[in-house]
């Protein structure tokens, strides 16, 4: 099953790399994984806390892979992320959430909204500041958070409170009802199904009606989707007086993800925008 898929997604799976998640943590870090947020064996998520941890921010990171496979465990998902993070003061988690056909976007989007609100509830335990969360997500795990951030109804329903910001690295899927009608590709059919008004409760741009908390859309100029539905989206969040920011880099959607944290415009792009946001 997993050569198949490999197969039709190639530009969506290339963000992964193969092997064991950490071997070895910056000095005094403490990993913890498998913390379940909920009932199936989906519902995990490892937690990565750095040496003395009191009142530290939070980052929520969710993984990517064309919303049918992929791992919080995966190197290119975790690894230079804890490398970047833990020294710097903040607590890194990576999450899972159920998978299509498992659930369908929509539902994983409620997932990562469970895991949000457990971390919330959970912070004070890992020495973290629940008022200090930013959300993160990659390619599928991009669009994901960008739905949670655009349809407060989901976040809602999950008992999840504020959070301080979201980090889009490289969604080409944020307008879902252009890409349905359009030419895309057949994995989207896999996923998304025959049915429009699926595709509008699932597309960001579409269900975007309100403010929402500052964000950051990171797109790759060297795929002419990615920007294009970030500028539409930006217009969009923009009269509806959202701070956003949009940070075009000419780096391939694998290097998106696994580049972040090393030294460079881009990560100190990145920085910034935290950093604005009361994050070290």
């Amino acid at each position: 099953m997993k050569s198949i898929l490999v197969g039709i997604m190639t530009v969506a799976l290339g963000a992964f790399l193969s092997g064991p998640v950490l071997a070895g943590l910056p000095a005094g870090g403490k990993e913890i994984d498998d913390v379940a947020y909920g009932a199936d064996k989906e519902q995990r998520m490892d937690v990565f806390v750095p040496a003395h941890a009191r009142a530290a921010p939070i980052v929520l990171m969710v993984h990517g892979g064309a919303w049918l496979i992929g791992d919080k465990d995966s190197r290119g998902v975790a690894r230079n992320k804890v490398d970047y993070f833990l020294p710097k003061g903040v607590i890194f988690i990576s999450t899972n959430y159920r998978l299509s056909p498992k659930a369908d976007p929509v539902e994983q989007a409620r997932d990562v909204a469970r895991a949000l609100a457990y971390v919330q509830h959970h912070a004070a335990e890992w020495g973290g500041d629940a008022s200090r969360i930013v959300i993160m997500g990659h390619s599928a795990g991009a669009h994901l958070v960008a739905l949670l951030a655009s349809d407060p109804v989901i976040a809602r329903e999950q008992g999840v409170a504020p959070w301080l910001g979201t980090v889009v690295l490289d969604s080409a899927a944020l307008d879902l009802e252009a890409i349905m009608q359009g030419s895309h590709q057949r994995f989207y059919d896999r996923v998304f199904k025959d049915d429009p008004a699926f595709w509008k409760a699932a597309s960001p741009y579409a269900v975007l009606a309100d403010q929402t908390a500052p964000m950051l859309i990171v797109c790759s100029t060297q795929r002419d989707d990615s920007c294009l539905n970030a500028t539409r989206y930006r217009n969009k969040a923009v009269a509806f007086k959202t701070r956003i920011e949009m940070l075009p880099v000419d780096l391939t959607h694998r290097e998106i993800n696994v580049k972040l944290g090393e030294n460079g415009s881009y990560t100190d792009a990145i920085e910034r925008f935290l950093q604005s946001l009361g994050m070290p």
